[in-house]
């Protein structure tokens, strides 16, 4: 397979639309997942479905931030953000359409998919806050360590990234609406999570990083 990989011939300006593209994906289908909290393993604490999947797409943000810079990764959360607003806007037109006779689930697709302002306007402001300063701490990394260490600049980054992501997303999202400890209960565990998560996949992002890096090359050496 890494074989066949490394033979494939994409140019630097189709690996960036497809990066743009999973960007994107990754934002829409984790926002539909937050939709559903959950049990924290058996301790009472909820947590969003959305916090799954969620890591990857600042694993995607390293990557683009890596490979092609500051001004680059800013172009490609705001089109994700733009995909996922158009997203919303379909699902929310779908549901002030009336049903159809014999349709019973008018209420069912209110509750999952349906228009949530709270969590909408949540995840669109954390989304761009938090990818911002991930990617412009992951270059002011990179330019202090000179390019290396690449782990320094995605834990950091993360760090800072996430912490933001996660307080306005959550503050908006669902402060007032679940108990004061559940509230505190998902802000620690979404945070601590996705940098759990991020750590453990960091091999993923250089094997990511590598890939397209060599990609890049086999298109260079042959033109």
């Amino acid at each position: 397979m890494l074989n066949l990989l490394n033979k494939l011939k994409i140019s630097k300006a189709e690996l960036f639309a497809i990066l743009t593209a999973l960007s994107a994906t990754v934002l829409i289908v984790s926002n539909l997942a937050s939709t559903k909290m959950f049990d924290f393993f058996g301790t009472g604490l909820v947590w969003d479905g959305g916090a799954i999947l969620f890591p990857l797409s600042y694993i995607l943000g390293d990557v683009i931030a890596e490979l092609y810079g500051f001004k680059c990764a800013k172009k490609v959360i705001w089109t994700a953000f733009a995909m996922n607003l158009i997203a919303v806007l379909a699902l929310f037109i779908v549901q002030l359409l009336p049903p159809g006779p014999g349709w019973g689930n008018q209420v069912a697709y209110e509750s999952i998919i349906g228009f949530m302002p709270r969590i909408v306007a949540g995840s669109l402001i954390a989304f761009v806050t938090g990818q911002i300063l991930n990617a412009y701490v992951f270059i002011k990394i990179k330019e202090i360590t000179k390019g290396k260490h690449l782990w320094q600049r995605a834990i950091g980054s993360s760090l800072v990234g996430d912490l933001v992501d996660t307080m306005i997303f959550t503050t908006i999202a669902f402060i007032g609406t679940i108990s004061t400890p559940q509230f505190m209960g998902l802000l620690v565990i979404a945070y601590v999570s996705k940098i759990v998560g991020e750590t453990v996949l960091l091999p993923v992002t250089y094997g990511v990083i590598n890939l397209c890096k060599k990609l890049v090359e086999n298109e260079k050496e042959s033109g």
